[in-house]
């Protein structure tokens, strides 16, 4: 009989491929026949998102067809109540009809109301330029949010604000602190405020259930999990914020398996995050929203049609956790002794633990977190191990990277393993962390029960290094000892996912292309910080600065909104939008409000509708724009604007920090007149008809004010001729056209006298590189960057870095992990690989395809995956020929623009000759002289 059994699941697997290579081939035969699929479904910018909170979400999706100039001319789309209703086209929500289309993208449902918690299932199906009808889409589905009510929240926890005797306001700039004032505050505050708890409550499942959604929230940070099995794959949830404006929840659908009938056990483990940030060891600053707090409801739908709500009350308990210590910027401790073994699953005696007290609420509006969430990208094993003194080790992990450990050790209950980590390694081989925040470190006490395995849940670090003291390793050579059997450095970041490839023959390029998204990963938290170790603060100009370099590289659909909403949370009631967002600490003057920082609340938005088409945060936060120009108009004298950080790390032989190369109130003034030329654009684009005017007036009178105060007619030099001087008001457009051409020669002549080399800073490098690719001038581009010498980026690579530092100079700087000097990644993507948005045409509806041909360089490939779908841009110089292979998605065009002379050249366009370069979707194979 098993043979029998055997013989016939081999039969059924042969016939099971069988099939797969007809559809396969089904497949290939449908698509070569020039027909057309939808794939690719979005709700929201995001995939079978689970809390849309919008009455009329807007659906997008993308094509997908082996044939050329392929568009969309009509589109159908079905909205129904279950899958099965979709399945069978019984569209009881919506039916569009067929309706007349080319757009395919953030399509606003115009069905019946939606209800609030309830899930809906949705497909398309278009028609092409033949009038050909693909089949239907695969389905999709969202889920709309809770309203306000019916939410409901209750907080608990173990002890009351009020109780707690934590720090009130923003204002602890640690730095500033002595010993005596830190322990102090500390001191004042009951240790139950700080401590990590553990809560649990069981409940009953009596019948057969349809759904279970889940919505929570645990701040700073939680865990949860059911019936033994963690919930999700994310750490540190949910994403920071300003939690006296908003307050994150996560919403989570259970699955069958996830619930049992009879008893089940909800187990939530709280740690601190930014919520609560008072703790012993190193901390940047305090601030103090309340002590660790829990809000949890979860929705059973029963089949036949009952509910059933379980949410955070009186009647949950709670208990200490095992984790004695935990600080987002001092570490976290472990005592493997306290674990209560079974604590969230049925049959636990928790007779010992405390009733749960209910909390005052945080003051911000409960939202759903509707960007992705952090996760453990990566994990590195050691790659070096070596021993500085007996029993006294130093890993090696290879890499730089934001995250923790996770040990596997071995040894005698109450022992204890200490671990350091560390960007750089101190003179005498022992990990470094005096440029970054000290101590720091992780203590695990060991149970005694064979090999025990242990990570942190509730603080990250910067590091490349781990010390380990006390310890043997691997091998038991001292039995007084513990051993580490194991070291493994896990990377985290945000998920939102890669968008962007690029590869080219210059081998300091693609290593710096390298470099720098190292340090965009570990920077890519819940909000980009500066840093993944002594700060850990959102400083926002890095954002606009990098902007088209994060948005060629990464999937940043969903996660600009929640990026402008942290924004917008954090303007101040005179419109000032202060450096880091969320500003959990105030630090003042210049260091809270500079305009080149500011203006990112004004830039952003459109960047956002440059690269994905969407104009609803133009539209959102249009008010936040207007208030931030307006406040900078309070600040000015004549329309000079004199404050700020300037043109931040200027490169030269002064000490890093303010501008010293380049006038402050030239930095300054041309920030406010970008912020006003954007402002008046956004009146025009939302028919904002007052405003067209005013800011179109204002954005003119500062332009004759910054030519006058800064322009030197004679010398045809701006500010003090430094190179961000000249660049700015040419990357700006603010310098007059007769004069342009003058003022780009002196630009070009100070780089030669300064041997080819940049003297900008965080701020200046991108209107610098761009001020060279945008006027022809990329030859220049690659002489300033292809060298091994500071400052540039082969410095770096020369140092054996494996991060982008906070200097060109690392050995100058403090974090060896900093991305705020990334800005040619702009150059690699558009001049390079040549794609290029067209801002008459947001989001790629159309773009340019104008590759540039550099230095002693012999090919280029990149590709971006746009929101159409993927455009792709290889280019190499063979034989006398330049070949340039495109991808353009479907329902797309571009324009080819050779980096040669088109007039007496023969262009091919996948062999065939032709003057025109204007092609629709397709892949296409471009070949001339040069």
């Amino acid at each position: 009989m098993k043979i029998c059994a055997i013989c016939g699941k081999k039969k059924e697997s042969v016939k099971f491929l069988k099939n797969i290579v007809i559809l396969f081939c089904l497949l290939i035969s449908f698509i070569s026949n020039g027909q057309i699929s939808v794939a690719h479904l979005r709700c929201e910018m995001a995939e079978n998102p689970l809390a849309v909170s919008q009455n009329q979400p807007r659906l997008s999706w993308q094509l997908v067809s082996g044939t050329s100039n392929v568009l969309q001319t009509a589109y159908q789309i079905m909205v129904a109540s279950s899958e099965k209703k979709l399945h069978n086209d019984e569209a009881d929500v919506w039916d569009s009809g067929k309706v007349v289309s080319n757009k395919n993208l953030q399509l606003s449902y115009d069905g019946k109301s939606l209800k609030s918690e309830t899930k809906y299932f949705w497909k398309v199906k278009v028609w092409n330029q033949n009038s050909k009808a693909s089949h239907w889409s695969k389905p999709a589905f969202f889920r709309t949010a809770p309203s306000e009510s019916d939410l409901n929240p209750i907080w608990i926890g173990a002890i009351t604000k009020a109780d707690s005797h934590l720090p009130e306001g923003r204002n602890y700039h640690t730095a500033t602190f002595n010993k005596e004032k830190k322990a102090s505050l500390i001191n004042a505050s009951d240790s139950l405020s700080r401590r990590s708890i553990m809560l649990r409550k069981p409940f009953s499942v009596n019948k057969e259930i349809k759904e279970a959604v889940v919505y929570i929230s645990g701040l700073g940070h939680y865990e949860l999990v059911i019936n033994g099995e963690k919930i999700g794959n994310s750490e540190f949830a949910p994403l920071w914020t300003d939690y006296d404006k908003t307050v994150n929840y996560n919403t989570y659908e259970l699955t069958a398996n996830e619930l049992e009938k009879g008893e089940n056990v909800i187990g939530v483990l709280l740690g601190n995050g930014m919520y609560n940030t008072l703790a012993e060891r190193y901390s940047k600053f305090y601030v103090s929203f309340g002590p660790p707090t829990l809000f949890f409801k979860m929705k059973v739908i029963y089949k036949d049609g009952s509910e059933e709500i379980i949410k955070s009350d009186e009647s949950w308990k709670y208990s200490k956790s095992p984790i004695t210590y935990n600080s987002i910027f001092g570490g976290e401790d472990y005592n493997a002794n306290l674990e209560q073994k079974g604590w969230n699953e049925k049959g636990f005696n928790d007779a010992n633990w405390k009733k749960v007290v209910v909390q005052e609420a945080p003051k911000g509006v409960l939202r759903a977190q509707t960007t992705t969430p952090i996760i453990v990208q990566k994990q590195f094993e050691v790659k070096e191990a070596k021993k500085l003194k007996p029993n006294f080790y130093i890993f090696n992990m290879g890499q730089n990277l934001s995250g923790f450990t996770t040990i596997k050790v071995k040894g005698k209950k109450g022992q204890t393993v200490r671990v350091w980590v560390g960007e750089s390694l101190n003179e005498d081989g022992t990990v470094g962390q005096g440029k970054t925040g000290k101590p720091y470190y992780y203590d695990y006490t060991l149970k005694g029960d064979g090999v025990e395995e242990w990570q942190p849940k509730f603080s990250y670090y910067g590091f490349q290094y781990v010390q380990i003291e006390n310890i043997n390793y691997k091998e038991v050579k001292n039995k007084n000892l513990p051993t580490l059997v194991d070291l493994k450095s896990n990377f985290i970041y945000n998920s939102a996912g890669e968008a962007g490839t690029f590869e080219c023959s210059n081998d300091i390029f693609n290593k710096t292309h390298w470099l720098i998204n190292n340090a965009i990963k570990s920077n890519f938290q819940s909000v980009f910080t500066d840093c993944p170790q002594r700060e850990k603060l959102g400083w926002i100009e890095e954002i606009h600065l990098n902007g088209p370099g994060l948005m060629f590289n990464y999937n940043l659909e969903s996660y600009i909104p929640a990026t402008m909403q942290n924004i917008s949370d954090s303007q101040r009631d005179n419109g000032l939008i202060p450096t880091i967002v969320p500003e959990y600490v105030v630090f003042g003057g210049d260091f809270t409000d500079s305009p080149e920082w500011g203006v990112t609340g004004v830039i952003l938005p459109w960047m956002y509708y440059e690269y994905y088409g969407d104009a609803s945060l133009i539209e959102k936060y249009y008010p936040v724009m207007k208030r931030y120009v307006d406040y900078l108009g309070t600040k000015a004298t004549n329309h000079i604007v004199s404050h700020g950080l300037g043109d931040w790390y200027d490169y030269g032989t002064h000490a890093a920090g303010y501008s010293k190369n380049s006038p402050i109130a030239l930095s300054a003034t041309s920030h406010y007149f970008y912020g006003a030329s954007l402002v008046a654009k956004a009146a025009k684009l939302l028919n904002k008809t007052e405003d067209i005017a005013k800011y179109e007036t204002l954005t003119s009178d500062i332009k004759t004010a910054f030519n006058k105060e800064f322009f030197n007619t004679e010398t045809k030099q701006y500010g003090t001729s430094s190179q961000f001087s000249n660049a700015v008001p040419i990357f700006m457009d603010i310098v007059e056209p007769q004069y342009k051409a003058a003022v780009m020669q002196n630009l070009l002549n100070d780089i030669k006298a300064k041997g080819d080399r940049l003297t900008t800073g965080d701020v200046g490098n991108r209107y610098l590189f761009q001020a060279l690719a945008r006027n022809g001038e990329n030859e220049t581009m690659y002489k300033m960057n292809n060298h091994y010498d500071a400052p540039g980026y082969g410095f770096q690579i020369k140092f054996g870095l494996t991060t982008l530092t906070e200097q060109w100079d690392p050995r100058k700087g403090n974090s060896w992990n900093h991305f705020m000097m990334g800005q040619i990644e702009e150059w690699f993507y558009q001049s390079l690989a040549g794609i290029v948005p067209d801002a008459e045409n947001p989001g790629f509806k159309h773009f340019f395809i104008q590759p540039e041909i550099v230095g002693d360089m012999t090919f280029v490939k990149a590709t971006y995956q746009s929101i159409y779908g993927t455009i792709a841009s290889a280019w190499e110089k063979k034989d006398g020929k330049l070949i340039l292979k495109v991808e353009i998605p479907a329902n797309t065009s571009a324009t080819v623009k050779l980096p040669v002379s088109t007039k007496n050249s023969e262009i091919k366009v996948n062999g065939k000759l032709t003057k025109n370069l204007k092609l629709g979707s397709g892949k296409y194979t471009i070949e001339c002289k040069i």
